[in-house]
């Protein structure tokens, strides 16, 4: 058996496309879902970079392309597949928005190379991770954010009222005390305050002067509060 016979046996006469299409299709969703792997995994700020992720949105991709293959123009093929796809149920939380958008982008590049809108696919693909890539790397739209959350321990037995009132004064243009809590079987008192850093301020002698005032104990500060469960 010749290689000509074995691509029409898997050749119908109905189909408007041949092996060679499936695979160039498969093959260029998986190079431009690459470069979108790529772009995400060096643009990636955090602590939760998962590759399985990255390998999600490769793999998601090609399947889009071959779902769209299958789909081509049949109506009725395209609502049995939105019925067999719908009983999927997703139960993972996207945490980072951008995240999805990501998502959004691989499906795109995967109904692009399906529907054989190959030029579409690569253009939009080094485009668009170009300027993903060009934001990230000047850090546009970033804020100056000086609103965060400090925690400071007393010993319990030391008056909190204006113990650090002066260092508030020299350091921060507002704070308020939003919470406090005993810990370490009452011994310590935790307090917590919401504070907003004066421009160009010394963080380092910040902190160093709350502990010559709380004798040395722990002094937390939690930039980016937004950010965080608290």
């Amino acid at each position: 058996m010749d290689f000509n016979t074995l691509l029409s046996i898997f050749q119908t006469p109905t189909a408007p496309f041949g092996v060679q299409d499936i695979l160039f299709s498969i093959s260029l969703s998986f190079v431009l879902s690459f470069i979108i792997g790529w772009v995400y995994k060096d643009t990636y700020k955090g602590t939760t970079y998962l590759q399985s992720y990255v390998h999600t949105l490769i793999m998601m991709s090609m399947v889009v392309a071959v779902i769209m293959l299958i789909i081509g123009s049949n109506i009725a093929r395209a609502f049995s597949l939105v019925g067999a796809l719908s009983i999927i149920r997703f139960r993972n939380a996207v945490k980072d928005t951008r995240d999805v958008g990501y998502i959004f982008f691989a499906m795109a590049i995967g109904m692009a190379c399906g529907t054989r809108f190959y030029g579409v696919a690569v253009v939009s693909t080094v485009f668009i991770c170009f300027i993903l890539w060009s934001m990230t790397k000047i850090n546009m739209f970033a804020k100056d954010i000086r609103e965060q959350i400090l925690k400071v321990r007393i010993a319990s037995d030391m008056s909190y009222n204006h113990l650090f009132d002066e260092i508030f004064r020299k350091y921060l243009s507002s704070v308020s005390l939003i919470a406090m809590e005993t810990v370490q079987a009452g011994m310590l008192l935790e307090l917590v305050y919401h504070v907003e850093l004066k421009p160009r301020v010394d963080v380092q002698a910040f902190l160093n002067e709350i502990r010559q005032k709380n004798d040395n104990h722990k002094v937390m500060l939690i930039q980016g509060i937004y950010e965080f469960d608290l």
